[in-house]
């Protein structure tokens, strides 16, 4: 185990994490990358070693219409996606907007019958951090959205070993209201959360 301390730039870890990473010296360990702050390195627990990063996708302009309190606005997928796509990933110290984990073509918002389904697609087919990774979307929308939205998070079909059991372990209500109640795990979905210094 070994860390790196006060960079001057998260640019300046990838470069180090992604020499070392060729040198097959590193694997990461962390769940959480700040800005400025200290990450551990370690060689053991990373699935997926050289993840490819996409390009992330311009910002939404809000609308001084959508800044009046009065106004009824109603919720869109690009509010949504901008709601999750800074989610840190649990393995890198990258995004799942950097990742492709998810996208705003994935999302669906019904205003109706206030629903919101997002698909998520994890790097690899076996990713043992998936149900990590749905954990976390769905907590941010929870603490996110007005409470009359049902959120409803999967993995997009066809892009995990255990699509099936962990689709079902999202869904279950009592069991993810049991798991935010466990002190660590809550801790690890905070840091994902967390957001990171730009």
């Amino acid at each position: 185990l070994r860390e790196i301390e006060s960079v001057e730039s998260e640019r300046e870890v990838r470069k180090k994490v992604t020499a070392e990473k060729q040198h097959g010296k590193l694997e990461l360990e962390g769940t959480n990358f700040e800005y400025g702050h200290r990450i551990r390195l370690k060689m053991s627990n990373v699935e997926n070693l050289n993840p490819k990063i996409h390009k992330k996708s311009e910002r939404r302009v809000v609308k001084i219409s959508e800044k009046d309190e009065n106004a009824i606005d109603e919720i869109d997928a690009q509010e949504i996606f901008d709601m999750i796509r800074d989610i840190n990933d649990p393995e890198h110290p990258l995004t799942l907007e950097d990742l492709n984990v998810v996208g705003e073509e994935r999302i669906q918002v019904d205003n109706e019958k206030n629903l919101i389904k997002i698909e998520f697609t994890p790097t690899i087919p076996h990713c043992s951090m998936a149900t990590l990774i749905g954990l976390s979307i769905r907590v941010q929308l929870l603490r996110s959205v007005p409470e009359r939205f049902k959120v409803d998070v999967q993995i997009s079909p066809g892009t995990h070993a255990s699509e099936s059991a962990i689709n079902k372990q999202l869904a279950d209500k009592e069991r993810v209201a049991a798991a935010l109640e466990n002190a660590h795990l809550i801790e690890v979905v905070n840091q994902c959360l967390a957001i990171k210094g730009y």
